[in-house]
């Protein structure tokens, strides 16, 4: 009995193949990749951790002439609950000006706490940085001179493992105590298209090491 004889593929037929199987096991890899990000995104986002720390890091957010917005309020007075509680000894507020505005986020963040009773110089005020990397650098190098080395990030839940990481590479032993109010936390949908700007801008992180604009921007309120 003859065998069946089969025709052999031609070259770019064979080289369709192979770019099939390229492009269909790079969005198998993508689509793991990506959503194993946006579940560590929404884990890290229910942790709330009140281990001691030298410091509580609250990431700048918008402010109206002098008057924090309500997410800047709500990281506030989050981190005002764990400087009262003893958490931590001092709170660093951060976060730089816009174009034609009077105070920066940090000046904002530390008229705020000091009007609060927090004594002036447990506050330190970081004005630099236009964004969540640009800050935590900033503070990072603000702890080093004062030789402050563990923090907790203040900021809302979505945000908690970028900031982390990102606190992190730039030298501090780093957790989160995120903020439970404020309107980037209030419906489902919010959540949600945090969870998957958060996802995309931390994968952009990972990859250049470098603030991922593009998402900030499409952030409205700003998180830094």
């Amino acid at each position: 009995m003859r065998g069946v004889r089969t025709t052999p593929l031609k070259p770019l037929a064979r080289i369709r193949r192979v770019v099939l199987r390229l492009f269909f096991g790079a969005l198998v890899i993508g689509m793991l990749v990506g959503g194993g990000t946006a579940f560590r995104v929404w884990q890290v986002a229910r942790v709330d951790d009140w281990t001691k720390a030298d410091m509580a890091i609250v990431l700048g957010a918008a402010q109206y002439n002098g008057v924090p917005s309500d997410v800047l309020a709500a990281r506030l007075e989050h981190a005002l609950g764990l400087y009262e509680e003893g958490v931590v000894g001092y709170i660093a507020t951060t976060g730089g000006r816009q174009p034609g505005d009077n105070f920066t986020e940090g000046q904002v963040g530390k008229l705020w706490l000091v009007k609060r009773g927090v004594p002036e110089d447990r506050v330190l005020q970081v004005g630099e940085g236009a964004d969540t990397l640009g800050s935590l650098r900033a503070v990072a190098s603000v702890a080093r001179e004062r030789d402050l080395k563990t923090a907790v990030i203040v900021s809302d839940p979505w945000h908690s493992l970028r900031a982390r990481t990102m606190a992190e590479d730039s030298g501090l032993q780093a957790w989160t105590s995120p903020t439970r109010s404020g309107p980037n936390v209030q419906t489902r949908e919010t959540q949600w298209f945090y969870i998957k700007r958060e996802t995309g801008a931390l994968l952009y992180y990972r990859l250049m090491k470098a603030h991922a604009g593009v998402f900030d921007e499409l952030m409205l309120p700003k998180i830094g």
